[in-house]
This record gives structure tokens, sequence and C-alpha cells, in this order.
């Protein structure tokens, strides 16, 4: 077993602090494992789960879903230091962000994870047994990690590595190969040239993303990127879409989620539309000669998708849509919406619904809906603007019946939930842009800002929230990173990218709030773009499944997969 010591020297190889995690990793996996058990025997009623039970241990639930988030980062930090050990790129930044990583996340496993700003879990609350809690307390590697791992000393070398590589987009290795850093570098070449400095007075006018900048967005292929290259895209991994989306959303997470449209509404096509849907529309999806919506949710449902009240009733050859839905994304320029209605009023639930493609024609600020039997009027959001949201008013609205979805009725939450795992790793990679976005501001602020003499980054409190910012959004990048490559393995993985996605949500919020509290007052006023970040960063734990939704869906999967 490596010496405590050894995590207490920044000039270490990594080969000792990565022996360590190697050797935490068994006793973290043996307690979730545990705690699974626990849990599941508490939810359970007759050999099943039971709903009523989930929803009054719901407190168990979730947690649960947090620590397997937090074994996830863990394992995944390992699998980044092996990676890049392999190749000979595991320097001293990696090293630290392995150990201070490591080491922060089993301390709050042993001490109690902040599944919200209030709201703290425990191993006790999980029903763990006093023999298991105490089996990983004591293990050597657990211990030493958790005590010796975030060190103040640790802190500080991090933090001046981050400060010599002077503003330098990321801290450490990303892990990824030479195509996708040259696709991360090209992408990044437009960001800053044409993002970056406008999205500030983007936000502030709440303006719309210009339609030139949509164009070169459909010039550098970000609209086709997974759709297969018969149909016009680039047939790339979802591990390029996590890179491409990452650094869109580091310049503005409007930019960033333009692509989330077209991700969403190819996979819907691909994965449920017939030969004739996918040959006319894909190839319009991936040049961005159409622009999509998803038009999903309603005024009083929420993620209660089986509550949907839409009616579309078939007259002769077309659908009458009947309803309301409401935080409609890009709705007024998009040309295509993917629609969401019961078709069958006598199926209960998720039974009786149905995806339509309706076209619709692209509106104006002054008309924004210039289709019979469609109105809708604009929600002012906080932050996440460049698209608008809108609620949408359905009245006798037409779409003609060959645009069902696959052409049977009934099958549109299957449907629906087939995207669910691309769309939540998708949204992981924008909350790490976002948090990247976060860090670098901060950083530069507190390298600018002198105070007593001195720059805001050379008191420790401010230079440590700095490098936790860099730690954890390289644990969420490399477990996005994980989930998009187990997707393009063709494995099940709505585990892994409900994982990423509840935790990149917390990491881009805790960037965002910290760089803001380096900013100090500056920080809290309009033109300082640290205030735009708070507000975009806000949105990522509610879209996309809230994070208690998302905590519900993690913790189900898992006391499912081990029940008899």
């Amino acid at each position: 077993m490596p010496s405590r010591l050894a995590l207490r020297s920044a000039s270490e190889s990594g080969a000792d602090v990565v022996d360590l995690v190697r050797s935490a990793l068994p006793a973290l996996e043996r307690a979730l494992t545990d705690a699974t058990q626990a849990v599941r025997e508490k939810v359970s009623s007759g050999g099943k789960l039971s709903a009523e039970l989930l929803e009054s241990e719901q407190r168990a639930v979730h947690g649960l879903a947090w620590l397997a988030t937090y074994v996830f980062g863990v394992r995944e930090l390992l699998h980044y230091a092996d990676r890049l050990g392999a190749s000979g790129k595991f320097g001293e930044a990696e090293r630290l962000i392995v150990q201070i990583g490591a080491g922060e996340y089993i301390a709050q496993i042993l001490g109690g994870i902040a599944m919200s700003q209030g709201e703290t879990v425990r191993l006790v609350d999980l029903y763990l047994s006093e023999d298991a809690v105490s089996a990983l307390r004591h293990n050597a590697a657990v211990g030493a990690l958790a005590q010796h791992g975030n060190t103040a000393e640790a802190r500080a070398a991090l933090a001046a590595i981050i400060r010599n590589a002077h503003g330098a987009f990321t801290v450490g290795d990303a892990g990824l190969d030479e195509t996708l850093e040259a696709m991360r570098s090209e992408i990044r070449r437009f960001v800053e040239a044409e993002v970056v400095p406008h999205a500030h007075e983007w936000h502030l006018k709440n303006a719309y993303i210009p339609l030139e900048v949509i164009g070169r967005l459909a010039e550098l292929g970000v609209f086709g990127l997974t759709i297969p290259e018969e149909y016009g895209g680039l047939g790339l991994p979802k591990e390029a879409m996590c890179v491409v989306t990452e650094e869109l959303s580091r310049g503005y997470i409007g930019v960033g989620s333009l692509g989330t449209r077209s991700e969403i509404a190819a996979e819907l096509i691909i994965g449920g539309g017939t030969d004739e849907q996918k040959a006319h529309y894909l190839p319009k999806l991936a040049s961005g000669e159409i622009l999509p919506t998803a038009v999903f949710t309603e005024p009083n449902t929420g993620s209660d998708l089986a509550s949907l009240r839409t009616r579309a009733v078939k007259e002769g050859d077309v659908y009458k849509v009947s309803g309301n839905k409401t935080w409609i994304t890009h709705p007024v320029r998009a040309d295509l919406m993917t629609l969401l209605v019961r078709t069958n009023p006598a199926e209960p639930g998720y039974k009786g619904l149905s995806m339509l493609l309706a076209e619709k024609p692209r509106g104006t600020d002054e008309d924004p809906f210039p289709a019979k039997g469609m109105t809708g009027g604009e929600i002012e959001v906080l932050g996440y603007r460049g698209m608008k949201e809108f609620e949408i008013g359905f009245d006798g609205f037409e779409v003609p019946a060959g645009q069902l979805l696959g052409g049977v009725e009934g099958q549109g939450f299957k449907q629906l939930m087939n995207t669910f795992e691309a769309a939540r790793i998708q949204t992981a990679a924008r909350a790490v842009g976002v948090a990247q976005a976060a860090m670098e501001t901060g950083l530069r602020y507190a390298e600018e800002r002198i105070q007593f003499g001195k720059p805001l980054i050379a008191f420790p409190r401010v230079a440590d929230k700095i490098v936790m910012m860099a730690v954890e959004i390289a644990i969420a990048r490399q477990i996005t990173y994980f989930a998009a490559r187990a997707k393009d393995e063709g494995r099940r993985t709505d585990l892994e990218a409900g994982m990423s996605k509840l935790l990149g949500a917390r990491v881009a919020w805790a960037a965002a709030d910290n760089a803001l509290q380096i900013h100090g007052g500056n920080g809290f006023a309009l033109e300082y773009q640290v205030s735009r970040l708070l507000c975009d960063a806000r949105i990522l734990n509610i879209f996309e499944g809230a994070a208690e939704i998302q905590a519900q869906v993690i913790a189900r999967r898992l006391l499912e997969e081990g029940r008899n």
C-alpha cells in the first residue's frame, strides 16, 4: 500500500495516487452494492418495488442515486488516469486532479453528499449496517484518500499550475484522441471569433442568435454531427457531439443548445421514423435547412407525461390538434415540430400517445405563429436566451396523417424515451461547457482584480474555488465522455447518461455561483458576464429531467437491476 505521505507531495509521478484510487474503488463499490440492497429492502413489498414506499423513502432512494454517481465519478477518474498513463500524458496537473477529486468525493461519501444546497445525504440515510459503514471507513486506501487527498497543499499546487497556464481553456489533458482535439480547436476558434464577443449582448437584449451564426453552425456540420452519412450527416460518434456541444456552450449556452434541437429530432426519426420520413427529413436536418423544435411539455403535466392532454383527432387524411403546450424552445423560427399528442383518449397513461412531425412556417417577433390553428406567447426567462421560450395553443391545427412518426399510433412515448439517453448526455456536455466558462471568467477576474496589494487569486479561499471548479469539471467531463462512448457502442446508457446530467448540472451551478462570488459586488451587475452564466447554469438542473426526477430514474434502475 502506498504511503499516505505520497499524497502530500506535489512532485510524485502519480503512480501512488492512482494505486490508492485503484485500491479504494472496490470498497466503494461494495458499499454501493450494500446500500442498494438495503434501500431495496426498504422499498419492496411482496418481492416487488412499491410505488408508495419509493415515495415515502424518497430521501434514501435519491441519496442512493447520488452515491452511485459519486462512485461512478471516482471510477472514471481512475480510468482517465489509466488512459493518460498508457499514452504518457499523465502529468502533474492530471495527478492532482485525480488526487483532489477522488479525495474530495470519498470524503463526501463518508461525511455526507450534498443533493442540493440544503439537503445532505449520509450513509446512515441509506440504511447501511454499522459493519458495512465501518468496513468502508477503515479501508486503508479509502481513509488515506479521504484524509490526505484534498489538502491545502494539493490545492495550492494545482492553483499554481492553473495560474501558469495563463488562461488556457482546459486544466489538465481531457484524454481525447487527436481527431477530437482537432475538432475542439476548430469549434473553439469559431466560438472565440463569432460567439464570445456578442453573447452577453444577445443575452441582455433577449435577442435571437443571428441567423448568420446559425448558418455558420450548419457549415461546420453541427446539426448533422451524429446523423448517418447516408442521410447527409457526418456520422460521428456521440463523443464528438459532446466535444462540440461543450465548446459551443462555453461560448453561449443558447448556441450550444441549438444542436440539441436537431439531435432530438434526428434521434426520433432515426429510431422511429419510416424509410420515407428518414429520407425526407434527415438530410434537411443535417444541412440546417430545417430547424426543429421539441413540443412535448404541457402546463400542468411537467415530467408527468402520462397525464398529457393535447389531442390529435384523425379526420380523413389529417390530424386536427387541440391543446396547450409550454416551455417550447425556439419555436418561432422552427420549421418542424416534433409534437407529442394523445391520439387515443381511451388508452390510459402513456399508451395513447403518438408523435407527429408537424411542419409550420417560420414566424417573426411581430407574427410568431403564422399558421392556422396555432397561437402563442413568449415566456420571459432569466437566462438560457437566444432562442426564446414560448407557450403554444393549438385549436384545430392540421397535420397530414402521413406525418405520424413511424406510421403507427400509440408509439409516441416509447419513441420519446429512446431519445432521452442522447439528450441527457448532450445536456451534461452543455453543463460542462457552462462550468468551464464560469471557471475561466472567475479565474480571469481573480487574476486582474487587485485587493490589499495582491490579485484575488493569491488568497487561498479564492484559489480553492478555482481549483475545485477545475477538478469537478474534469470529473463531470469524464463521466459524460464515458456515457457517450457507451452509447456509441450500442449499450444501454440511461443510467450513465442520467448520472452525467445529474452531476454536470450541479457542477455548472456551483461553478457559476462561485465565479460570481469571486466577482463580489461586481458579479451582481448585469454588465458582467458572470451574471449571465449564473442564470444560464440554473436551468440545467431543471430541463431534460429535473434533478429530483433524474435521481428517481437513476435509483429505480439500480434497484430494479438487482431484484430477484
